[in-house]
């Protein structure tokens, strides 16, 4: 996916996180903390199944790139790790308050750098919905990795 904005309101409490040459991040992506650099959601290795990729990426979630870092790249990125985010989302009956994590790819292989879906667990969260449109979502998102992730025992 291109570099897309989502940003939509709220303080961004951003961060500079170190990225590798080798990876390519587009503005917008979710992206999780890898030992000592960001990567793309796309980039976690496979768990297998989608609720155990989302569990993996959320204890790592890092946040939403706010600027790109193309192939060849080992500038550091700004990354926002709270705010308000409009992604897409496959979903038709997100309500207020629920738990959003990253989607699965149609291949079931690798998680989407871009796209959120209905999670039912808080451990999978990497946000929760304040607005809901047909074929998107806003999300409040919260950092694992600075603020400790989604808080929130039920739904």
């Amino acid at each position: 996916m291109s570099d897309v904005m989502r940003w939509r309101y709220g303080d961004t409490q951003p961060v500079v996180a170190p990225v590798d040459s080798t990876t390519v991040i587009e503005i917008g992506d979710l992206v999780y903390w890898d030992s000592d650099d960001a990567k793309p959601a796309s980039l976690q290795p496979d768990q297998g199944n989608e609720a155990a990729n989302q569990q993996l990426f959320a204890s790592k979630f890092l946040g939403v790139a706010m600027q790109r870092s193309p192939a060849g790249s080992a500038s550091p990125i700004r990354v926002a790790t709270a705010g308000v985010f409009e992604f897409p989302t496959p979903e038709t009956t997100l309500q207020l308050g629920d738990w959003v994590g990253v989607d699965e790819n149609d291949a079931g292989t690798a998680l989407e750098n871009q796209r959120l879906v209905k999670v039912t667990v808080a451990d999978n969260a990497v946000g929760r919905v304040v607005r809901a449109a047909s074929g998107t979502v806003w999300v409040a998102v919260c950092s694992t990795i600075i603020a400790g992730g989604v808080k929130g025992t039920t739904t």
